[in-house]
């Protein structure tokens, strides 16, 4: 019976992380994420290495998580990482920010296209300042 149980959860939790992953995987691709990417960083002949690092850092964050693995440094070395899961979210958010083009309707509907600077830092400070709430007050 608890082999039964445990191979259930297997299959379950395989066919989550599959449904899951091709769900961002195909959102990825629809908006073009790679190419604008590219775009915005000027780095064109790289959009198949950022295809990769995108895979291949999916596939290793979920086999640390699954398998509960931690590299074993001093806290002072956690920014490191930090940083570049912050870059690649800033990222993210601007490529999604582009494709969409949800600061100029934003600004438009709201009749704030003279500010659109303000408005513009006022959301990268608020999600650097949310950032480090998180990091530094809630997780603490």
């Amino acid at each position: 019976m608890i082999f039964i149980q445990a191979a259930l959860q297997i299959i379950l939790g395989i066919a989550g992380g599959l449904a899951i992953g091709s769900g961002v995987i195909a959102f990825f691709i629809v908006l073009d994420i790679m190419p604008r990417l590219a775009q915005l960083t000027r780095t064109y002949k790289k959009s198949r290495a950022y295809e990769k690092a995108m895979i291949l850092g999916s596939v290793v964050g979920t086999v640390a998580d699954f398998w509960n693995i931690c590299l074993p440094l001093p806290a002072m070395f956690t920014w490191i990482p930090g940083l570049f899961c912050g870059v690649f979210i800033g990222l993210l958010a601007a490529a999604l920010t582009e494709v969409l083009n949800l600061l100029p309707i934003l600004a438009k509907r709201l009749h704030m296209t003279v500010y659109m600077f303000g408005l513009l830092m006022a959301m990268v400070l608020g999600k650097v300042m949310g950032s480090l709430f998180d990091w530094f007050v809630y997780n603490r």
